[in-house]
């Protein structure tokens, strides 16, 4: 009886991969595209605007190579995310919450849970200051509503699957590419000064913190967690091995492409600000910022400016709740509906945002929050998909490997520089 058995297992293994193959084969390479596009929203946040804008309006082109260098990390970490979620067929909080002991489970659950506190915090006050920017709606109120209408993105997702959320998402990326990008055809930007600013260095304390703030907002630990979630729910897990091939293949399209257009939004918004807020008086707040964008380049592009804050709000909070389910599902071992997990996590912002804080400032130290959260979620990711065990043949090959340790080691001495400088009250 157990040679029919083997024999019984090996054919259907064979006929698994081969259906496999025939499915992928059958998919058109750009039906293969769009979680990545879907991460890449978190990268485009309302935490990014105040943290390049402050840095373009204050040191004017010093911190380009910061974001140049922020977004070729972010490829690398974004793909390592999206091939372990499609290899292993389990998010990253998932694999975490099965390898780690109860009470190292929740401490880290704690730590990812003040992160994801920290993006929402980013994404609906930024959201609030463009309906008050567009149309005078106090924050509070703005707030609310952006808060409701994520809630109307997230029955997307729920009821009709990831296809459509992604579509959604993927036109208020565009949005935001737009109400970004287009000041840069009507302010002077000056290019040899954006060349130089590929040069990494520093000027002074505040320089750094600024850093880590753009670093905390581009590479951004929540979009980390929930790209291995978005593959793997994206195409269903474990896959055939026969499959994984083509499309991680198309995985690193995706990756490269979206954020190819994140990290160029981002740039586009200091090199926005380097060219015609320097100097200007007010600019330390978006608020200010878009008073002198409009003053300086017309209505038309304040308008547009505006619409790119508020897509940003609402496309970044709908995948930032995405993200605290798998972090939540993963760790806790308990599926919370994303839309209680919106309305519980929706009460620290308007808190914030109640208790008067300034709200650009918030922004930024929000950013600051997350790159301090950046190592506990990309350390596991870079040993896992460098772990035989957990990934078979699609282990991360040497060289590969060395760059992701690298991008670690770059991220951890960074946040460490910030740690001293504010434990010595630099920062």
């Amino acid at each position: 009886m157990r040679a029919p058995s083997r024999m019984t297992t090996r054919a259907e293994t064979v006929s698994e991969a081969a259906a496999g193959q025939r499915w992928v084969r059958r998919q058109p390479m750009p039906w293969l595209l769009g979680p990545a596009f879907v991460a890449a929203v978190a990268y485009v946040d309302p935490g990014n605007v105040a943290a390049n804008l402050t840095a373009g309006a204050q040191y004017g082109y010093l911190l380009v190579w910061v974001l140049v260098t922020a977004n070729l990390m972010a490829v690398l970490v974004q793909y390592l995310s999206a091939k372990l979620g499609l290899v292993t067929g389990s998010s990253l909080p998932e694999l975490l919450g099965k390898r780690l002991p109860r009470g190292r489970r929740l401490a880290y659950w704690v730590q990812a849970e003040a992160v994801a506190a920290a993006t929402d915090l980013a994404e609906v006050l930024g959201g609030a200051i463009a309906l008050h920017i567009l149309f005078g709606i106090p924050l509070l109120l703005g707030g609310l509503i952006i808060g409701v209408v994520s809630m109307l993105l997230l029955v997307i997702q729920s009821r009709h699957g990831q296809r459509p959320f992604e579509f959604v998402v993927i036109g208020l990326l565009v949005i935001v590419t737009l109400g970004f990008v287009a000041g840069l055809f009507f302010g002077p930007v000056s290019w040899n000064a954006a060349v130089a600013g590929v040069v990494p260095r520093f000027e002074g304390v505040q320089t750094v913190l600024l850093a880590a703030s753009m670093l905390g907002a581009t590479v951004m630990p929540h979009a980390i967690y929930a790209h291995s979630s978005l593959a793997r729910d994206r195409h269903g897990g474990p896959l055939p091995t026969a499959a994984l091939p083509r499309l991680l293949t198309a995985t690193r399209w995706d990756v490269v492409l979206s954020l190819l257009v994140a990290g160029s939004v981002n740039i586009a918004m200091l090199l926005l600000a380097a060219g015609n807020l320097a100097g200007v008086p007010g600019t330390d707040s978006i608020e200010g910022a878009h008073a002198a964008i409009t003053t300086a380049l017309g209505p038309v592009v304040g308008i547009a400016f505006g619409l790119g804050l508020l897509a940003s709000g609402l496309a970044s909070t709908s995948v930032g709740c995405y993200a605290g389910s798998t972090i939540m599902a993963g760790l806790l071992h308990r599926n919370i509906p994303q839309m209680a997990r919106r309305a519980v996590t929706l009460i620290p912002a308007l808190a914030v945002i109640a208790a008067g804080v300034e709200p650009t400032w918030a922004l930024v130290l929000s950013q600051v929050v997350l790159s301090l959260g950046i190592p506990f979620a990309l350390i596991p990711l870079v040993a896992l998909t460098g772990n035989p065990t957990v990934m078979g043949s699609f282990t991360n090959r040497a060289p590969l490997q060395v760059a992701a340790w690298v991008v670690v080691g770059l991220i951890v001495a960074l946040n460490l520089a910030l740690i001293g400088l504010m434990a010595t009250g630099q920062g």
